[in-house]
């Protein structure tokens, strides 16, 4: 059993920046899969960065050259670093782990 604290989210105003952390209950060093997918209001989840234990990273094409995902194995802490923030990435952000478990989410709102 994981469980998982995402926090970091907030309004920005387009353009403008924010570091989501997902923490984890328990040690990451054996989780190969973690990442962050995220949901609009009137929309299905969707994927938007994962990160294996090697370090290997895939992002969504809409996030590309903008976000960066990281991963702290000591910290038993994922990283989502949003630069570039547009309004279209308003959503509630949700950290993944294994494709099982999933974090509360928290709320990202892009808006001037």
């Amino acid at each position: 059993q994981v469980q998982l604290v995402e926090s970091g989210g907030g309004l920005v105003q387009p353009g403008g920046s924010l570091r989501l952390s997902c923490a984890a209950s328990g040690s990451i060093v054996s989780i190969d899969a973690m990442g962050w997918y995220r949901q609009a209001p009137g929309k299905e989840r969707e994927f938007v960065a994962r990160i294996s234990t090697g370090g290997s990273t895939n992002y969504a094409a809409s996030v590309k050259g903008r976000f960066t995902i990281s991963r702290d194995n000591a910290k038993n802490t994922v990283y989502l670093q949003m630069n570039s923030l547009k309004p279209e990435d308003t959503a509630v952000y949700y950290c993944m782990a294994k494709y099982t478990y999933w974090g509360q989410g928290t709320q990202v709102t892009v808006s001037s």
